[in-house]
């Protein structure tokens, strides 16, 4: 049996392999689907020693049984014949390479197709979402990677700049893009954004800001943590995003869906805990009850209407960042967006994106991205590709 042929040469193994065996192990697995990115980070992010990645490494293959373990062996023979013959180890044939369709999958968003557009078409619970409306599509993305205090700099963001300029540019966005803003500069580009005559024709909009911060605001470059009595700290409110494309402020984005994305922590606070069964939180429920209502003619819209926001972690909490890959948000989202934004409405997509923090990689570093201030009335399709 193949699992306990990997149990038999564990610690010759663990002895032997290099690291460049270990990343290229770990490489195809992900691609066969052995391994998730969560597991594939777990080997990479919580084991300093090689010796403990190889470790760590065959024991999560071997738990999965044989087929897994098979696979593993296939590779090891095609990545290193000589260590495969020193090993001892026969089972397993030649990894085959998957169609080069299938690989495009993780990475390349997928269209919709026409006939699913036009189901939704004239469907009451969705925004309308017409061609011409679709073709002009902005975003805002805002991100800050270099701070005045250099001990700050946020190692990695550079590809969550990519990644992210690519998943808009895919879904039919024009991009505005800014970098390294401080937090009033930050509320221009806002400000600027939401007077921009393009948002007329739009049928949505996507900001995305990326930065430190804490609960409540996100962070400008030239932030520091000790100011004295007559400086304002250097911070963007985010409840300004609310304010400047709001309906009193930014009449043209009335009535359609603006959706945000922020990557920052909101405290400094762990996110996990250890829980026992058996807790009853309290549950409290306001009730304002009803007033009389009465329509002298003039036309009120809702203050906050229409709005949709992803954080990256629950209040007071930290979120994370691999200095190799970005943030683990942005990965996550752009993971979800290539593969389920062609049938899934963006609250759905928000949902799966959480769902992949179920299984988080490092255990005492938790984080749960939090939707926020959802005022959508109807599902919001982004229909790439038409």
């Amino acid at each position: 049996m193949a699992g306990k042929e990997l149990a038999n040469v564990r610690r010759k193994f663990v002895e032997t392999a290099d690291k460049e065996l270990i990343n290229q192990l770990l490489d195809d697995l992900l691609e066969d689907g052995v391994l998730n990115e969560g597991q594939k980070d777990s080997v990479l992010e919580e084991n300093s020693s090689t010796a403990n990645k190889a470790r760590s490494l065959i024991d999560m293959v071997r738990k999965k049984g044989d087929e897994a373990s098979r696979k593993m062996i296939a590779h090891l023979q095609s990545r290193d014949p000589s260590l495969y013959s020193e090993l001892g180890l026969s089972s397993g044939q030649p990894a085959q390479p998957k169609p080069q369709k299938e690989q495009q999958g993780p990475t390349t968003l997928i269209r919709t197709s026409e006939d699913f557009w036009r189901e939704k078409l004239n469907d009451r619970d969705v925004y309308t979402a017409a061609k011409n409306s679709m073709r002009n599509r902005v975003a805002l993305l805002i991100i800050n990677i270099k701070f005045t205090d250099e001990k700050l700099n946020r190692k990695g963001a550079e590809k969550d700049e990519a990644n992210m300029e690519k998943l808009l540019t895919a879904l039919g966005y024009e991009v505005v893009k800014h970098i390294n803003l401080t937090g009033k500069a930050i509320d221009d580009a806002v400000n600027d954004f939401s007077k921009l005559p393009k948002l007329k024709e739009t049928d949505s909009v996507l900001v995305v800001i990326m930065s430190h911060g804490k609960l409540g605001a996100v962070l400008g470059v030239d932030w520091k943590k000790e100011i004295s009595d007559n400086e304002r700290p250097d911070e963007f409110l985010i409840n300004n995003i609310y304010k400047h494309l709001g309906p009193e402020k930014c009449p043209a984005l009335l009535n359609k869906p603006k959706i945000i994305i922020i990557q920052a922590c909101r405290g400094e606070e762990e996110g996990s805990v250890l829980v026992r069964d058996g807790a009853n939180p309290a549950v409290v429920c306001d009730n304002a009850g009803e007033e009389n209502i009465e329509d002298d003619g003039l036309r009120f819209v809702n203050k906050e209407k229409d709005f949709i926001s992803l954080l990256s972690c629950t209040p007071d909490t930290v979120s994370y960042r691999q200095t190799e890959r970005g943030s683990f948000l942005i990965q996550h989202v752009v993971e979800v967006f290539n593969s389920f934004a062609q049938k899934d409405d963006v609250e759905e997509l928000f949902r799966k994106v959480m769902q992949r923090f179920e299984d988080f990689p490092c255990q005492t570093k938790r984080q749960m991205p939090t939707k926020d201030r959802c005022t959508l009335t109807k599902r919001f399709y982004f229909f790439p590709g038409l």
